[in-house]
């Protein structure tokens, strides 16, 4: 038994995969937390436009 456990700390094969995990989460909540920003800041845009369209459609129907 005392062999298993010797050889499984020696083992560094699936060191890889667990720093590729760590790599992947954080490009994961960079990207989740750019689409945050991101899209609060077109969402304002996109507020900004419809009033202008608003006050401007209103102006030319007289409303």
């Amino acid at each position: 038994m005392s062999k298993f456990v010797t050889s499984f700390l020696k083992d560094e094969s699936g060191a890889a995969a667990a720093e590729y995990v760590l790599i992947l989460a954080l490009v994961g909540l960079a990207v989740a937390a750019g689409a945050l920003i991101l899209g609060s800041s077109l969402s304002g845009a996109m507020s900004d436009v419809a009033g202008a369209v608003d006050t401007k459609v209103g102006a030319a129907t007289g409303g």
